[in-house]
């Protein structure tokens, strides 16, 4: 286990299950990292922290004592209460719906901030993170409404290099559905999707469907693409874009995050530009009422 920030040491193991340091801290927000989740920790030099957690139930176990208790067991709890809140319904809500529902959220987030026992400062760093949380994710909604404009329509094209060798392009796979997963090799949630999709293209195989992954991945770095191609044994179709960001088909899609997923109809025509993940059981399940 260790603690990111700036300049912080490494922490000194007691036993397997007990450790402690004592480190000079810029006042603010870290991160506590056991190698699999994190949480995040506020911390100030004189605050003289104990924490217990359980590492197979991290969110759900992990309490503070001490001094600067308060605060961080604040942020223990509302990163639990985050994990319980509904994104994927508030997403998929109509524009009005969506809008009362972060003003409420928005509401009740401050309203935890109301408590004389929390650092003045802490107050303020939250609010602010309250704030730009909440821009994200409208942001991310009303990139959702324009992808939704793009289902129906013909497809942008492509046609990029292949890691088996040759080019290969969109209409390649005509008369076939096709899932896009747009990803590259420096993406963690790209990277933590690829066990998940593995397991979509073994249930689908010999299915009328293409699974096609795009690496926007900088051509600097096509040997790196390469291999994790290797090592993890990806399947599917590997192509990776002609100038990463930039290529035409991620600026006709408008992607501005990744991973991407895109399903296109036989015809070539957009059926989701923003599909669900593979991690996600609403891709199955459309893919079963497709494919069946």
């Amino acid at each position: 286990m260790a603690v990111r920030g700036k300049k912080l040491k490494k922490l000194e193991w007691i036993s397997q299950v007990f450790f402690k340091d004592t480190f000079a801290v810029e006042e603010g927000i870290y991160f506590l990292f056991d190698g699999k989740e994190y949480t995040q920790l506020f911390l100030k030099n004189g605050y003289n922290l104990k924490l217990k957690l359980d590492a197979q139930k991290f969110d759900e176990s992990l309490v503070y004592f001490g001094i600067g208790a308060v605060e961080n067991n604040f942020l223990a709890q509302n990163a639990l209460a985050d994990s319980k809140y509904d994104y994927n319904t508030l997403l998929a809500s109509p524009e009005d719906v969506f809008t009362k529902a972060v003003a409420e959220k928005k509401a009740a987030d401050l309203l935890k901030l109301e408590n004389k026992k929390l650092d003045p400062n802490f107050v303020v760093l939250q609010k602010k993170n309250i704030e730009m949380s909440l821009a994200g994710l409208t942001n991310y909604y009303k990139q959702g409404l324009e992808n939704n404009k793009l289902n129906g329509s013909a497809s942008p094209s492509f046609n990029y290099d292949n890691y088996a060798g040759g080019k290969t392009k969109l209409e390649d796979f005509k008369g076939k559905y096709v899932y896009i997963d747009v990803w590259a090799t420096w993406c963690g949630p790209c990277r933590a999707e690829i066990p998940f999709l593995k397991k979509v293209e073994e249930k689908y195989q010999g299915k009328n469907i293409a699974f096609v992954s795009i690496s926007i991945d900088n051509l600097k770095d096509l040997d790196k693409w390469k291999t994790m191609i290797k090592e993890k044994e990806l399947g599917g179709v590997q192509v990776i874009a002609d100038n990463d960001w930039n290529s035409q088909f991620v600026k006709d899609y408008k992607i501005t995050g990744i991973p991407r997923f895109i399903l296109i109809d036989p015809s070539g025509n957009i059926v989701k530009a923003d599909a669900s993940r593979p991690s996600s059981p609403a891709l199955q399940e459309q893919l079963d009422k497709l494919l069946n």
